[in-house]
């Protein structure tokens, strides 16, 4: 038989009130339990900083296209408006899909900041961690890439920091040439990165008829991806009804094919045919979006076809985040 262990101590009282200091994960926890922090307090912390939150634009402006950023769109450009205004010695604040070497943030050398949204990230926050490095951004010296880190459990949200009143309007880019303003003189290696990534880029245009609608360009055949507010039931109930009814297409040769889940919020997706360009989509865009309304504000039960028609919808979700 296994030997009990003995139980350790604590070498000396422990601390009931305050917080507990952070400390190494094999060092003794500050608590006076006995026990490595990492198997003490340290578990909690670091629980509070993996933990998921499933709609981390929640309360932003725009937070349909924060999520079209950060999942399905290859080059975009946003302004961001501070709470507290823009810091001395920065003339602009600026939210970015993706920067040249994967960098999370940059200071450019006029003092201006890029925000990368599509990096990876190291707790399950979004919004946390893009606020520290924002912030990290913001008190670099210009001319310098801001790193990676963890991030604190218990550090700002970019809802603390950005303006809830300002408006958040993405500026769609057919390559990433917003990287280099001064393209004579970036480094090769910012120069490699930007020619991968503009090789890499899908075509894509944000519709002007309705919110967060994206066309986009691919060699069988174009797509459409809206983000939608909506809660998911809801919407799945009302794209049912839609669908049943023979009118959830965008026209001929248009079909709802199903739909992503990202950050809180479901993405119906259509397949469109090559000749249909975004100024197509449109109209049909928005007609679709009036049928959608009254088929939100339904509130009877689904008929067996509706029924039919949502499961296969629901079949056929992909969950991105």
């Amino acid at each position: 038989m296994a030997k009990k262990r003995p139980q350790t101590k604590a070498a000396k009282a422990q601390l009931k009130d305050g917080p507990i200091p952070v400390v190494g994960a094999r060092e003794p926890c500050p608590c006076g339990s006995g026990r490595r922090y990492k198997a003490c307090h340290g578990r909690e912390a670091a629980h509070a900083v993996t933990e998921l939150v499933q709609r981390p634009f929640e309360g932003l402006a725009g937070e349909c296209d924060w999520v079209a950023l950060r999942e399905l769109v290859p080059a975009a450009t946003a302004e961001l408006t501070l709470k507290d205004g823009l810091p001395e010695g920065v003339p602009s604040v600026t939210l970015a899909t993706v920067l040249p070497m994967a960098w999370p943030a940059l200071r450019r050398d006029d003092g201006s900041v890029l925000l990368a949204l599509q990096n990876d990230t190291s707790s399950g926050d979004l919004s946390r961690d893009l606020a520290d490095t924002l912030l990290r951004a913001l008190s670099a010296e210009p001319g310098n890439p801001v790193a990676a880190q963890r991030v604190p459990a218990d550090g700002p949200r970019l809802q603390d920091l950005l303006a809830p009143e300002a408006d958040f309007t993405p500026v769609v880019h057919s390559g990433f040439e917003f990287w280099v303003p001064d393209s004579e003189n970036t480094t090769p290696e910012v120069a490699a990165s930007l020619e991968r990534a503009n090789a890499a880029a899908i075509p894509t245009t944000l519709l002007s008829s309705t919110d967060a609608a994206y066309w986009c360009e691919t060699p069988e055949k174009n797509h459409l991806r809206w983000v939608m507010p909506y809660p998911e039931e809801k919407l799945l109930d009302a794209l049912a009804r839609l669908h049943a009814a023979g009118t959830s297409s965008l026209g001929a040769d248009t079909r709802l094919v199903g739909s992503f889940r990202a950050h809180g919020l479901t993405v119906p997706v259509w397949d469109l045919p090559s000749a249909m360009g975004a100024e197509e989509c449109e109209k049909p865009a928005a007609e679709f979006a009036e049928r959608l309304t009254a088929a939100l504000a339904a509130d009877a039960p689904l008929t067996g076809e509706e029924r039919r028609a949502r499961g296969g919808l629901t079949n056929r979700q992909v969950t991105l985040s």
